[in-house]
């Protein structure tokens, strides 16, 4: 039986491991569950037919049969009024314009943390429950909802001193190989200092987006390296 209260929610992402993410982290969140999870646009649209009820939409821009937006397209075509966020790394001015035209919510932008993307899913769990318990609205109440939506996440997404544009930064160098990089390698790459460059490492292995391994080897100590394995 599905529960009135859960928000069931479709993932839309082409990269398993991105995919896998995703999932574990709409698990992680209370009052979210899992509908599904599609690796292209035609899957999205099968399992939008056989799923009983999606609510949500987690939708990536870039999949293997076409644009995330020509997917959404598809999917209002074909009546699916479920809401949408866009979870991507796309950063053009244009998507995003064309994105919020054709009924995104939210967008959530790659790399993030758990912690960034619990707080777009509660933004978006308040405006549900706003919308559920009201009946005829007034202006007031249809900007409190829509202001809901507008909010910024805040310190929620990164701890104090910690800068998005490093992170990403480094997020792309461990993307970008598929072997382990120690944080001195890190910081060689993103021109940046080894504490710098560990202290986002190890907030990336808290978060489950990388994973700590212990490289042997040559005549000096062991030395931890990072591989990529998160959103």
């Amino acid at each position: 039986m599905i529960s009135s209260s859960e928000v069931r929610v479709l993932i839309v992402e082409d990269e398993e491991l991105s995919a896998q993410a995703h999932a574990a982290y709409v698990r992680r969140t209370a009052g979210f569950v899992v509908a599904g999870v599609a690796r292209s646009s035609v899957e999205a649209l099968r399992l939008l037919r056989s799923e009983p009820e999606v609510h949500l939409v987690l939708l990536d821009m870039n999949l293997p049969d076409g644009h995330g937006l020509g997917l959404l397209r598809a999917m209002r075509a074909q009546g699916h009024l479920c809401d949408v966020i866009a979870v991507t790394a796309a950063r053009d001015v244009e998507v995003v314009k064309r994105a919020v035209a054709q009924g995104v919510v939210l967008y959530l932008l790659k790399p993030f943390t758990y912690a960034g993307f619990r707080a777009k899913l509660e933004q978006y769990a308040d405006y549900r429950e706003r919308l559920a318990s009201s009946g005829s609205v007034g202006q007031a109440e249809v900007d409190q909802m829509l202001g809901v939506l507008r909010t910024a996440a805040g310190s929620a997404s990164l701890p104090k001193g910690m800068s998005a544009d490093t992170l990403r930064d480094i997020t792309s160098a461990l993307r970008a190989t598929a072997a382990g990089l120690s944080a001195s390698e890190v910081a060689s790459r993103i021109g940046a200092s080894r504490v710098t460059a560990r202290r986002y490492l190890e907030y990336l292995a808290a978060e489950s987006m990388a994973e700590r391994t212990v490289r042997y080897g040559g005549s000096g100590r062991p030395e931890v390296e990072y591989r990529w394995a998160g959103a």
